[in-house]
């Protein structure tokens, strides 16, 4: 289909889902067949599709139809009712013999009851019937970002204008199947053999497709196009690499995968050149080039082996003339008025400081029940400075005050690039220009990367902010935002998340796991809900409850411990050893205790994946169900105030469990206090025995009820010292 000029950014989606369509709608014709590969073409005047092993005819199909119980359709005597006769003739039976028709049918059981059928053959769909059909669905179902409605020239025979929608005016269409035109319709237009090239450089206009199998080499060879969007983009990388390599031998453009897929959508046959901008340009931070000279001018930057923006770039051109050399001049004559306004940006922004921006904040408005940017600064400000204070024992800094007024400092200017020129031109330069001015402002390294640093991490897989004043401003704007859209009942429903919160709370959840901070959910959140004051209503509740959902997602795919190497395998191979999740037993174990300082959370998993493989593990898993059931099921105040009397104890397997509890569950609670809690539960591993004999030969509910209310205080004992790791019940298969 021949149209005009796509919308990039949707085009390699538009082409994928049209040759996909098309392919599933002719197999399920019967046209096509599983064999059958698909060829997607899209280029910026075009979608098409090759598909091989396609049918003139599709096999004609045998059809079975239940028509009714026997005992509606034939009378008493075996004759046809007039409800049976009806229906024959709906299907397009012959009727006139009713003798035969009844002859023609088949009984066959049907539940209870016995029904009668009629089997037919259809005749299969012929391939311009079938691809007529496949056309309109799948034109039917193209994902169109914006639907055009624009007017086409009716018939001679119905002069006049009609009303056609699409995603751009269409103005040829091609059906072939080997080398005979399907005259399908679609859009006002038949289909014919022929369709144009490039625009400029195409050797034949029009270009006569001899048979469908031609279609990529006769657009390639007459008409100066590359019809498959993977073959362009391949050989835009390979030119790419090429020219940057003809610039220098550690030169390479900047990799931007959307970048390529836009630019890919935007040629027909790709030649890139090398450009150039004046030096002077390159006082200007990389950052705000390079996103000039990306989103507005599809260009692609070169970068050197440090990394650092080069004062040359690359174009992808759409035509390949002899001498380029106007080419190139024309693509650094648009750049240089980008560059020159960043210029300008840059140097006017730098006339006023951060800090001189702070009181235009409360005239932006954030939210209208959480007040202006500069109300949330000062509340970033207050939770930053609570987890400065307590970071300060953990920490051990020798400037303890350094940390709180560094954060203060970072969090108060942390959004005031928002006023900005440069940041009012490009958002996506939002903290990384605030990092710029901060320099510019005398502040210090560590304040200037916190500044620039706390929005991240902005995606799954960013880093992380580099210093720690980064990560307490990080940690407190996320947790504001958290605290207070929860506050206010803003949560996420469905797929839909206005506000990031999901990405805020895997931020905050990376932060404190990845950093291994000292630091609690629930202290943190306590921290942030007082400085909303009466706007919100208290949302620590159903906010830890979403922080440990995402965390569970978190495990699933982040956190992986090394799965054992082959017994007998060399060190290549058992460096090669794929690393494994952990199960959602063990995963539900760690979490079922809602561990509220999340760094400890991969000690835990690698605890409880260690305990799992020991031969004691299934039977302590199970003991431990089987206790909790116990407790559920006893008297709330039975096991509220549990406490163990050893003048109580007459049998001799709770003697003796009481006793090795006595001696192990001691060194389990300190090991777990010292955070080695793979430790503690290989030493709980030798409650095993005594706690096997203990359920053997000990009746826990016996009826003397001091008996009875001391057994069940040694369970409870014995069930918080077992669950200060991970609730082991969770194991139990």
């Amino acid at each position: 289909m021949f149209v005009e000029e796509l919308p990039p950014k949707a085009l390699k989606k538009l082409g994928e889902a049209f040759a996909g369509q098309l392919a599933d709608q002719l197999r399920a014709l019967g046209l096509a067949s599983a064999e059958s590969v698909v060829t997607p073409f899209a280029s910026p005047r075009r979608l098409a599709a090759h598909i091989t092993h396609v049918a003139a005819k599709a096999a004609d199909k045998a059809v079975q139809q239940k028509l009714m119980p026997v005992n509606v359709g034939l009378s008493a005597d075996g004759l046809a009712t007039p409800a049976l006769l009806k229906k024959l003739q709906a299907l397009g039976a012959d009727v006139s013999d009713p003798v035969f028709a009844v002859a023609a049918l088949r009984k066959a059981a049907d539940g209870k009851a016995e029904a009668l059928f009629y089997d037919s053959l259809v005749d299969g769909a012929t391939l311009e019937v079938g691809l007529q059909q496949a056309l309109d669905v799948a034109l039917a179902k193209l994902p169109i970002p914006k639907v055009m409605s624009y007017q086409l020239e009716a018939d001679c025979e119905l002069p006049g204008w009609s009303s056609v929608n699409f995603v751009r005016p269409a103005h040829g269409l091609v059906a072939l199947h080997s080398d005979t035109v399907v005259p399908v319709k679609v859009l006002g237009l038949t289909a014919g053999n022929t369709t144009l090239g490039h625009r400029f450089e195409a050797a034949k206009s029009p270009v006569v497709l001899a048979n469908a199998d031609s279609y990529a080499q006769a657009l390639r060879d007459d008409g100066a196009v590359i019809a498959s969007f993977a073959e362009r983009r391949a050989a835009i990388v390979q030119q790419l690499k090429q020219a940057a390599a003809l610039v220098g031998p550690a030169v390479s453009a900047i990799e931007d995968e959307a970048l390529l897929d836009e630019v890919t959508a935007l040629v027909e046959r790709p030649n890139v050149l090398v450009c150039a901008f004046e030096p002077q340009f390159l006082a200007v931070p990389q950052e705000c080039l390079i996103l000039t000279m990306k989103a507005n001018q599809k260009y692609f930057p070169l970068l050197d082996a440090a990394g650092k923006l080069t004062n040359q770039f690359l174009v992808v051109s759409n035509i390949s003339p002899e001498d380029a050399s106007l080419v190139i001049e024309g693509n650094e004559r648009v750049v240089r008025p980008r560059l020159a306004d960043a210029k300008f940006f840059f140097d006017q922004d730098r006339k006023k400081t951060l800090a001189s921006r702070v009181a235009s904040l409360n005239k932006v408005v954030y939210h209208n029940k959480l007040g202006t940017q500069g109300e949330r600064m000062g509340r970033v400000c207050d939770i930053a400075r609570a987890i400065a204070e307590l970071l300060e024992p953990a920490t051990q800094v020798s400037d303890p005050q350094g940390l709180i007024q560094k954060a203060d400092t970072a969090a108060r200017l942390a959004k005031t690039d928002l006023l900005t020129d440069m940041v009012g031109e490009f958002p996506e330069l939002q903290g990384i220009m605030g990092g710029y001015y901060a320099l510019n402002d005398g502040l210090s390294t560590e304040v200037a990367q916190a500044i620039e640093d706390h929005y991240k991490p902005r995606f799954a897989g960013d880093a992380l902010p580099r210093n720690l004043t980064g990560v307490v401003v990080a940690l407190a704007d996320k947790l504001e935002t958290l605290v207070g859209m929860f506050g206010v009942g803003n949560l996420p429903t469905g797929d839909k998340d206005p506000f990031a919160l999901r990405r805020h709370a895997l931020g905050v959840i990376r932060m404190l796991v990845e950093k291994d901070l000292s630091l609690r959910l629930d202290e943190l959140v306590e921290a942030a809900i007082p400085v909303f004051g009466d706007k919100i209503v208290d949302p620590s509740l159903a906010l830890t409850d979403f922080i440990f959902d995402r965390l569970r997602g978190y495990i699933d795919l982040e956190l992986a411990y090394p799965a054992p190497p082959i017994e007998g395998a060399d060190a290549s191979a058992i460096e090669k050893t794929v690393a494994a999740s952990y199960s959602t037993n063990e995963v539900d174990a760690v979490l079922a205790l809602k561990p509220q300082r999340l760094g400890d959370v991969p000690k835990r998993l690698a605890a409880v994946r260690t305990f799992a493989v020991l031969p004691e593990a299934p039977a302590l898993a199970a003991a431990n169900k089987r206790i909790s059931n116990i407790l559920k099921k006893a008297d709330a105040a039975s096991v509220a105030d549990a406490h163990v009397s050893a003048l109580l104890l007459k049998e001799p397997a709770e003697i003796a469990l009481y006793a090795v509890m006595q001696d192990i569950t001691p060194r389990a609670q300190a090991q777990c206090d010292a955070g080695d809690y793979a430790a503690s539960l290989q030493t709980l591993a030798a409650l095993r025995v005594p706690v096997d004999a203990f359920f053997e030969d000990v009746m826990v509910n016996a009826e003397a009820l001091d008996m009875r209310l001391n057994r069940l205080g040694l369970l409870k004992t014995l069930h918080l010292a077992m669950n200060q790791v991970a609730d082991l019940s969770r194991l139990a298969a």
